[in-house]
């Protein structure tokens, strides 16, 4: 039985036939029975440093000895203090420091946001200010008000969520409008208007966006997209949340992917990548001028969870961190990228090839049955998970997803691999991509 790729997992959806995992070295994975799987999906974008690297085990390991567990809401400890420091002196804007808030992973920290919004509204006297928006082909976490804010149709309705109304997705390859950049004047961008003319402005608290999509994987925004974003925000006193749950961390070249286009966030969420999948690890980092409102009410800003800034997890994250410092790895993504960029590029040749996508070590390629027309290949076709099992068998792990078009159509494979990845190492999964390209029918 092929992969379930229906919700942008690389699992079967029977258990017994997946490969049992044993161990990790640097950008391989070896099963039980001996055989390496080079991850060039990082585990979905969560990877960064590689496998098994020493410091990071010694530096959990330490805290799992020294003190396993201590309540986040009660007691810092040295490591939390330092990540908290790191994180709040790299949150983007000219001499703007943040409150941080760990969590563990990306869902939690959106739920954090969405909790925070409402906080920030509710000190200034305005408590109607309750809706969070996001857009169509957002994703922002597994738990049920991220999926509210998320832009999966079938989520959505399961949630019950479909009352919350959406902006245009930021897509240029299957415009909304069937316009071109510049030409469209970013429509997508204008569109938050009419949604937060839809929701009622005096009832609207933030907007949510990815900065890079991560459903509709890798899709970059135009040059003046967020920044009309940001103004829009503005221009209506709206908080803007920026979500680099898959790019935060220096995937793009820049630690937060935010950084590209010059633009501020109000909140910014952190998720797998922090810890590099070496503990679960999430963060909130709140721009002052929302934590010092926020902070007024009734209540502290930070909330209380079980796992709050949990030890280990954030000794993992504080070692992380020094790894890609140390090693320069956040420097290299745009040079590893430009690589796998230059040499996935032939690929367009290929029929079923329709976009080739992304920033850094961030990169997607959208399936279609038809290149010209852009006609999605049809989901009862089980393309995409049949060239993942071909690209498995041959020793290649990458994210495939089905639902990239609107949560049922539209297919794409996704590569992330880690930062540590070399150039011959990657023609590895680009030559593999194109030979299951090649011989995979639809």
């Amino acid at each position: 039985m092929p992969p379930d790729a229906t919700s942008g997992s690389t699992a079967d959806t029977d258990s017994l036939l997946r490969p049992v995992a044993v161990r990790g070295e640097r950008v391989y994975v070896i099963d039980e029975e001996g055989n390496r799987y080079l991850d060039a999906a990082g585990g979905g974008g969560v990877v960064t440093i590689g496998h098994g690297v020493r410091s990071v085990a010694d530096a959990v390991g330490t805290a799992l000895r020294e003190l396993p567990f201590v309540h986040g809401g009660v007691f810092d400890t040295p490591q939390s203090l330092e990540l908290a420091a790191m994180l709040s002196g790299s949150f983007p804007g000219p001499e703007q420091d943040a409150d941080v808030i760990f969590t563990s992973g990306g869902s939690e920290a959106t739920e954090v946001a969405i909790a925070t919004a409402r906080r920030y509204w509710a000190a200034k006297g305005e408590p109607a200010r309750q809706t969070v928006l996001g857009r169509w082909h957002g994703y922002h976490g597994g738990t049920a008000a991220a999926q509210t804010l998320s832009g999966n149709r079938a989520p959505r309705q399961a949630y019950a969520a479909t009352e919350v109304p959406l902006a245009a997705p930021c897509y240029c390859y299957r415009c909304p409008f069937d316009v071109e950049f510049p030409f469209c004047e970013v429509a997508c961008a204008h569109d938050l208007e009419e949604t937060i003319r839809r929701a009622g402005p005096e009832t609207v608290a933030a907007f949510i966006c990815e900065p890079i999509v991560g459903e509709t994987s890798g899709a970059v925004p135009p040059p003046t997209y967020l920044k009309t974003i940001r103004d829009i925000c503005d221009t209506h006193g709206i908080l803007f949340i920026a979500d680099e749950t898959l790019t935060g961390g220096g995937r793009t070249g820049q630690f937060f992917a935010i950084e590209h286009w010059d633009v501020v966030p109000d909140m910014l969420i952190v998720g797998g990548g922090l810890a590099s999948g070496y503990a679960p690890l999430g963060a909130l980092l709140v721009s002052e001028k929302v934590s010092e409102e926020a902070s007024g009410a009734d209540e502290p800003l930070e909330p209380t969870f079980t796992y709050q800034a949990h030890p280990p997890s954030v000794a993992a994250g504080l070692a992380v961190q020094q790894y890609l410092e140390r090693h320069e790895l956040i420097a290299r993504a745009p040079e590893r990228g430009e690589y796998l960029t230059d040499h996935l590029a032939p690929l367009n040749r290929i029929a079923r090839v329709g976009e080739i996508r992304g920033q850094g070590l961030l990169r997607t390629i959208e399936l279609v049955a038809d290149k010209s027309k852009r006609t999605p290949i049809p989901p009862e076709s089980l393309f995409v998970e049949r060239l993942f099992e071909k690209l498995r068998h041959d020793g290649v792990i990458v994210h495939a997803v089905r639902g990239t078009i609107d949560g049922t159509a539209g297919e794409h494979l996704m590569l992330a691999p880690p930062f540590v990845i070399t150039e011959a190492e990657i023609d590895r999964p680009v030559h593999a991509l194109e030979d299951a390209l090649r011989s995979t029918s639809m």
